[in-house]
């Protein structure tokens, strides 16, 4: 796949414009947001943004989304089809004193990542202004004479911007970019899975948490209260993670499903997999923590299975104290 190694050594394009976008209007949209998710957008200012998850009262993951502080809004990029989740899932919240307004822009806005090393270079030429440089950092800027949303964010963990704008100009700002590689849906996948991008239903359940999914980053132990706070704090305090996302490398393809299990001892499941041109697979899978990690050798029925660090999920315990 040549967009894929491209995407790793030099830059290719993902269109998301099928992953949900909302706007989060009003006076006390980043105070109602704040309280709603994980990470600690009250801390932020226009121009910045971070990732953060919307989790249940028992903190189960319902998505990981970017959230991107502007002048006029909070800019949520979902994954695909959460937009009407989470619509849904605001408004059960909303009360009537509540300054917040959640429009789903999703129709209305393409969403562009160019994800590699050479994302800044290839996008310099072609935008009017500065490109923002730190991780979620974002800028309104002129593409192709459009005003487009920029954010130093691919959306993995990766190098690479996001671009943000009226779908009316999709085809427009893609012209303008030039000829960057095109991920299809299948390169997607394996570069997803390669960096440990966990989506909702097959990885993010309502069987798991986001200490669980290795979603420390988008976790603030310090922001006080919000749905879902209190297990999480009690996970890390008293180290009661009992499952733990990892990569996997096997030796051939299996179904989302499969069991994993070491000496015979179910101890986990395949969530994701990805096929690969030479028999070979990799994917996603929970795998208790007292059965191990990184380096482990298991088994999904009959195929061989390695449990390996991916890049996009993290596995250490907060320490307050530090």
């Amino acid at each position: 796949m040549a967009a894929l190694e491209s995407a790793k050594t030099a830059v290719a394009l993902l269109d998301r414009s099928n992953w949900g976008c909302i706007s989060v209007m009003d006076a006390d949209r980043v105070r109602f947001l704040h309280n709603q998710t994980t990470n600690d957008l009250q801390a932020l200012k226009p121009g910045q943004g971070c990732s953060t998850v919307f989790v249940t009262s028992t903190a189960r993951t319902i998505d990981l989304v970017s959230a991107y502080i502007r002048d006029e809004d909070v800019l949520l990029l979902t994954s695909p089809g959460l937009a009407p989740t989470l619509m849904e899932w605001m408004d059960r919240y909303i009360f009537f004193a509540d300054k917040v307004t959640p429009k789903d822009r999703t129709a209305e806005t393409f969403v562009f990542s160019i994800v590699g090393p050479d994302a800044q270079e290839s996008l310099s030429a072609c935008i009017t202004g500065d490109l923002p440089q730190a991780p979620f950092a974002h800028r309104q800027l002129t593409v192709a004479g459009a005003t487009v949303t920029v954010a130093a964010d691919s959306g993995l963990a990766l190098p690479g911007l996001t671009l943000m704008g009226d779908r009316a100009n999709a085809e427009a700002v893609q012209s303008a970019l030039g000829k960057i590689p095109v991920l299809p849906p299948d390169a997607w996948e394996q570069l997803r899975i390669e960096q440990g991008r966990p989506l909702p239903g097959q990885s993010l359940t309502d069987d798991d948490n986001p200490l669980e999914a290795g979603l420390w980053s988008a976790v603030s132990f310090n922001k006080g209260c919000y749905i879902g706070q209190e297990t999480i704090a009690r996970l890390n305090t008293y180290k009661g993670v009992k499952k733990r996302l990892w990569g996997l490398t096997l030796s051939q393809p299996v179904a989302p499903g499969t069991v994993l299990t070491l000496d015979g001892d179910k101890v986990g499941d395949v969530r994701s997999v990805a096929a690969l041109a030479d028999g070979s697979a990799i994917g996603l899978g929970y795998v208790r923590t007292k059965a191990g990690g990184d380096g482990l050798a298991l088994q999904a029925g009959k195929v061989a299975v390695t449990v390996q660090a991916v890049p996009g999920l993290s596995h250490d315990y907060y320490d307050s104290s530090a």
